[in-house]
């Protein structure tokens, strides 16, 4: 076991952690347990922390897994205190906003460039990053269409000229800054748009999300106007549209894995009982996509799954804790060797597609259960624990049986335990822990487990800031280089 050197690379590790799990949990929405108001608070308070203390990992988390929220927040940041931050610094930051920003949804990316003008951030080198980003967009047509007041807010802020004679810049310019002058315009999306305003045919050549205000104002009905729109849909779009429509084109198991789970746990029970075989099927094709290169590798598994009451989530994050614990249960099935899994509910339900929110959490019990061996006696080599952390039943309970089989009955390690959380606790600036030597990280989407997994064993309090990192400093390069491969190949 090695110990950090001293107390101060142990508090810059903790710090980091801390940081790392919030900026992956917390979108500062309600939780089950906590307002919005304590939830941005909180985030703002350690926003503000790791920028002004860690810089360098504050600009490093942008390559980590965190959330889109929170990787709009640490971009504003950076930007809005680049006096703070040295030559090399500004270069590398420069780097990773770019590279973050390619994958941010445009219309998240287009309210952060809002963020930017009402913050009155309008230096050379954000001017840059914006016009960089606009410049690559595939079809700003489409974005002047779908993203309006976006794109022109940005096109104001970067002073974007629109030349009269260079198309089809000028025909953007002119829809968003004198609309109405042209008769007439050559992009498909910019003409459709006009003539949707007295051509009902026009309405379904625009996106989702735009035709959809003009179907109203024609008075279309909803059941024509979707089945006419859903070639133009974005695969999301079919997904919440697709109980409305049952298209037989659309292809469930193509959707993100927790995604996917939060459709099939919106679904009465009736109809995922009589659609058993089409869900569950979808869930475990969208599992072994997500496992990719480590499917089958990670041998016997155990995993305590939370459907508890709280998992419910609240008003704005509905059912998203139960979500992460169902896509987490196929995602394990598929990483474990074949047969070699074992999902617990904590309410006992042995259907995962009837899983519903419901009873107290009785943790302890079920990671009892889940220690004991499997058939054949053979131990479990992992034990995955997808729980909000509040044990009640009774309280506590998980966290001592953790604690006694650690240092009683596997002193030696022979099964990894970890524990991720979907929840962030605002109160405690992090994430609840059952117990102090288990690993813990937090946790959005199913998908990125096997690296959470990576990062959460420096949670153990056996590495020191040296490591940590290290390890960020793999991830940085790691994420430059995919996307700098990716822009060449689109080049």
């Amino acid at each position: 076991m090695r110990t950090p050197e001293n107390s101060a690379d142990l508090i810059a590790a903790e710090d980091v952690l801390l940081f790392a799990n919030a900026a992956i949990t917390a979108t500062g929405q309600r939780e089950f347990r906590s307002g919005a108001l304590d939830q941005q608070l909180s985030l703002d308070f350690l926003h503000a922390y790791v920028r002004v203390n860690y810089r360098r990992v504050y600009a490093a988390s942008l390559a980590l897994d965190i959330n889109d929220h929170n990787a709009a927040r640490i971009v504003l940041g950076l930007l809005e205190t680049a006096g703070g931050a040295s030559a090399e610094e500004r270069r590398t930051e420069g780097r990773l906003i770019a590279a973050r920003l390619a994958l941010l949804p445009p219309q998240r990316v287009y309210r952060l460039f809002g963020e930017m003008r009402r913050a009155g951030i309008n230096n050379r080198r954000t001017r840059a990053i914006m016009r960089d980003w606009l410049a690559a967009r595939p079809d700003l047509g489409h974005d002047a269409v779908k993203y309006r007041s976006g794109v022109k807010t940005v096109a104001r802020h970067v002073h974007l000229r629109c030349p009269q004679g260079a198309k089809p810049l000028a025909e953007v310019g002119a829809f968003l800054f004198r609309p109405g002058k042209l008769p007439r315009y050559e992009h498909p999306l910019l003409d459709a748009w006009r003539r949707a305003h007295y051509e009902q045919g026009a309405v379904a050549e625009l996106p989702f999300t735009v035709a959809e205000g003009f179907a109203a104002r024609h008075g279309m009905k909803r059941e024509v106007f979707l089945k006419r729109a859903t070639p133009r849909m974005t695969r999301l779009e079919r997904l919440r549209t697709h109980a409305v429509t049952r298209r037989p084109d659309v292809d469930l198991a193509v959707m993100p894995l927790t995604r996917l789970a939060l459709y099939v746990l919106a679904l009465p029970f009736e109809q995922r009982a009589a659609r058993r075989a089409e869900l569950t099927g979808a869930l475990r094709t969208a599992a072994r996509r997500a496992a990719g290169k480590h499917a089958g590798s990670w041998g016997r598994v155990h995993a305590v799954l939370d459907d508890s009451f709280s998992s419910s989530g609240s008003g704005q994050k509905r059912r998203r804790p139960l979500a992460v614990a169902l896509a987490c249960h196929h995602l394990l099935e598929a990483l474990a060797a074949p047969g070699a899994y074992r999902g617990l509910w904590t309410s006992g339900r042995g259907d995962a597609l009837l899983v519903r929110p419901w009873g107290p959490t009785p943790l302890g019990m079920r990671v009892l259960d889940a220690l004991e061996p499997g058939p054949g006696g053979a131990e479990a080599d992992r034990l995955v624990i997808v729980s909000d952390g509040w044990d009640n039943a009774p309280a506590g309970l998980a966290g001592e049986v953790l604690r006694v089989w650690r240092q009683r009955l596997d002193p030696g390690r022979r099964t990894a335990v970890v524990h991720v959380n979907p929840v962030y606790d605002a109160d405690g600036f992090d994430i609840r822990r059952l117990a102090a030597g288990v690993p813990t990280a937090g946790i959005r989407d199913a998908e990125d487990l096997p690296a959470l997994v990576e990062i959460a064993r420096f949670a153990e309090g056996r590495t020191g800031a040296a490591e940590l990192h290290a390890y960020l400093d793999r991830r940085v390069a790691l994420f430059l280089g995919e996307q700098e491969t990716e822009k060449e190949a689109m080049s």
